[in-house]
């Protein structure tokens, strides 16, 4: 039997166009760390943490902008394969053991076909036709999750407006492997809750995040699309040495020609 999470890969497999365009206008950019690039500035920016030869990069990007359009894990672990085997990667997190690489892989592939899915939806939650008839999103805890988080249960079947800010942090997914979504809806139904619970935006010391989600989850994929770069490396969103994140500030601002 399907596992829960394979379920909710599938569905977010069932292409889109916001959704592929959402990925595709991303810049692979090279990083050590996973929070090298920092919550919403994965909006603009594409990484599998410590790649960072341009060949390597592009293969990745590529592989995953298949798994965007709708490949499957197992296409998708074959490219990525392919992709370390020409670059000569080695020392990655995960190497070395079946086990190790499987769970390597299935990490990348869900974190970017689930952010991207969510960023896709966002777009067309906020698309004027619709916003003009539902207002209201809703929360909605995945069904049949083996081991679920305790706080994303509790928010299951919240309702409020679009335009509060417990969407700016709490637009699933909200964690690794998260499979809560948002759903429109015209006006809360009986019973549904329209207050966040209290304490809802209070922080996490040891995440940074606020309670119930996972460190570096704190965002809604999408909602900075408009962002430039160069602001998120001003934001100090995308942590380099300061003087390769000045050479790509300038990098970023200069003109560009057209070929």
């Amino acid at each position: 039997m399907a596992d829960s999470l394979s379920v909710a890969l599938k569905a977010a497999r069932q292409r889109f166009q916001e959704q592929i365009d959402f990925f595709r206008a991303k810049l692979a950019l090279p990083t050590e760390r996973w929070d090298d690039i920092w919550q919403r500035a994965h909006d603009r920016a594409f990484i599998v943490a410590g790649a960072q030869k341009a060949d390597l990069l592009s293969d990745l990007f590529q592989a995953v902008d298949k798994a965007v359009g709708g490949d499957s894990i197992g296409q998708f672990r074959r490219d990525f394969a392919q992709a370390v085997a020409r670059s000569g990667w080695t020392g990655w997190t995960g190497e070395g053991t079946k086990a190790g690489e499987a769970w390597r892989t299935r990490t990348i592939y869900s974190a970017n076909v689930s952010t991207s899915y969510s960023a896709g939806r966002r777009a067309q939650l906020l698309q004027p036709g619709l916003l003009a008839v539902r207002r209201f999103w809703c929360y909605l805890h995945a069904d049949g999750v083996l081991h679920p988080r305790p706080m994303h249960l509790a928010w299951n079947g919240l309702t409020l407006p679009y335009d509060h800010p417990f969407w700016l942090t709490h637009f699933g997914p909200n964690g690794w492997g998260c499979q809560c979504r948002i759903v429109a809806k015209r006006a809360p139904a009986d019973g549904d809750p329209t207050e966040p619970p209290d304490g809802w935006d209070e922080i996490d010391p040891k995440t940074g995040a606020p309670v119930g989600i996972d460190r570096g989850w704190a965002y809604a994929p999408g909602a900075d699309s408009d962002t430039s770069l160069q602001q998120m490396v001003q934001d100090k969103l995308i942590t380099y040495p300061p003087a390769i994140a000045r050479a790509l500030s300038q990098d970023l601002a200069a003109p560009r020609t057209q070929p």
